[in-house]
């Protein structure tokens, strides 16, 4: 199937009730200001800039991270694909995606099946449940699987920065901060912050095939 070059529909999940949003994006919107996706439950949104580059910037609210991601794209994918969807760094989840709207729509009920997956491991019941997940998991617990998972991809060499250098010696180091966990090149300082106030972001970076430090 092939988009019109001057619109596309853009989807996120609402990481306070669980919904998904979902709307068209046109060119001529998206160039005049600022395009905002809002859930109807007032809690989030995620926001959309048409820069003058060219270049599409989103910024999507996440499901298990405290922090919004950001997402820079150029204009001929945002409004060219049947479907693109942009994953949390920590995990392999979908927090946002664009292209046609019926592809779209399987795909949100695809990462919503995943999702429910997810919180039944993680002895979660309900969407409304999310932002307070961390009482379904104590924070030694979350901070031994953030960890565990850390060694395995360092030892496994699927921690990638800046230097991607392959020393001999360990190269990352891990720091226990009171948001999170710290990862750092020794080489070249990439680092990147692995959050531990979410269990559900926790057993989610089990699922984490690499790690990239910036």
């Amino acid at each position: 199937m092939v988009l019109d070059p001057k619109q596309t529909t853009v989807a996120y999940r609402c990481p306070h009730c669980g919904a998904g949003i979902m709307s068209a994006v046109g060119l001529f919107a998206l160039s005049a200001d600022m395009v905002k996706l809002k859930c109807t439950c007032g809690n989030s949104e995620t926001s959309i800039v048409y820069s003058k580059d060219g270049k599409v910037r989103l910024t999507v609210p996440c499901l298990l991270c405290p922090n919004p991601h950001t997402f820079t794209l150029n204009s001929s994918l945002f409004f060219g694909k049947d479907l693109f969807t942009m994953q949390c760094p920590y995990s392999d989840m979908t927090v946002a995606c664009i292209g046609d709207p019926n592809q779209v729509k399987a795909e949100l009920a695809r990462s919503e099946l995943e999702l429910l997956d997810l919180m039944e491991q993680s002895g979660i019941n309900s969407f409304d449940s999310l932002k307070n997940d961390e009482e379904h998991l104590t924070d030694p617990q979350i901070l031994d699987i953030i960890m565990f998972v850390i060694h395995d991809l360092d030892a496994e060499g699927k921690i990638r920065c800046k230097c991607d250098a392959h020393d001999n010696g360990r190269l990352y180091d891990a720091e226990v901060l009171n948001e999170g966990v710290r990862v750092s090149c020794r080489k070249c300082g990439a680092t990147r912050l692995i959050p531990t106030d979410s269990g559900l972001g926790a057993h989610a970076f089990l699922n984490a095939d690499e790690l990239h430090l910036e």
